[in-house]
């Protein structure tokens, strides 16, 4: 399991201002942070408006909290951008989310690439439009090699669905002899999963208020400090993201122990 720690990215003097700023050290901060992006149809009917606009204008929340992500030196971002669930919403709204997901990755591709952010996607594959997939695998390959911080978006991700793929490949690779039932441990299941080779989360954000965790990296997130915010996703910005920094500082992890006096 992962703890707060000092990250790998090289921190640069902006970042250092940045921390200065907010009041934290960089030992303070988590090592990766996992995000509930909710409330972009809530912000855009509140305001008289389709709920695409609240989805459009999630973006700039996007663009913000990984912009100072990176500033301040996180190892990982995760973005749960949609769900498995999310193909119960109106058609309407699917497709205009598969072309905005599409769009993102074409006009954010080189500006990942110019601040050394490495993309990454967890979720299935299957059910996704092939254009969608494509931009994906694109992105993927040509942020590759980038050595600092990882954005990951979950893409027609659930937990439980994870989970139950990560049981069938190891009973199938016991049936065929490759492991013995008794190797099966914490460590070889979390190397099955979507997420293998990335740190568990150390913070939980998520935004609109609702007090759930949606089917979302249920088996990363055991030890994670949660912090929920009223505000929709669309008005999240870097503000409050120290906000949930500032909190997380706060917090006395015991990951089920018990702390010395």
């Amino acid at each position: 399991m992962s703890s707060a720690a000092t990250a790998t990215n090289p921190l640069t003097g902006e970042g250092r201002q940045r921390l200065a700023e907010i009041g934290l050290t960089r030992e303070q901060l988590p090592r990766h942070v996992a995000i509930i992006m909710d409330g972009n149809g809530r912000w855009a009917q509140q305001r008289g408006l389709p709920r695409v606009f609240g989805h459009r204008r999630g973006i700039q929340s996007v663009r913000a909290v990984t912009e100072e992500c990176r500033r301040l030196g996180l190892e990982q971002l995760t973005l749960y951008s949609f769900s498995v669930e999310n193909w119960k919403r109106p058609a309407r709204e699917i497709r205009f989310l598969m072309r905005l997901l599409r769009h993102f990755l074409i006009v954010e591709r080189d500006e990942l690439a110019a601040e050394n952010i490495r993309l990454a996607i967890i979720g299935e594959r299957e059910g996704l439009p092939a254009e969608v997939l494509a931009e994906m695998d694109r992105t993927v390959e040509m942020t590759r090699h980038n050595t600092g911080m990882t954005l990951a978006l979950a893409v027609n991700y659930g937990g439980r669905t994870e989970i139950a793929k990560a049981a069938r490949r190891i009973a199938e690779r016991v049936a065929r002899g490759e492991i013995a039932p008794d190797a099966v441990d914490d460590d070889l299941f979390a190397a099955h999963l979507d997420t293998a080779g990335m740190p568990d989360p150390d913070l939980l954000i998520r935004t609109a208020g609702e007090m759930r965790v949606s089917n979302y990296l249920l088996w990363q997130i055991s030890y994670a400090e949660m912090w929920v915010t009223d505000l929709n996703w669309p008005d999240f910005r870097e503000d409050h993201l120290a906000e949930a920094f500032r909190a997380f500082a706060g917090r006395k992890r015991k990951f089920g122990g018990l702390i010395k006096p």
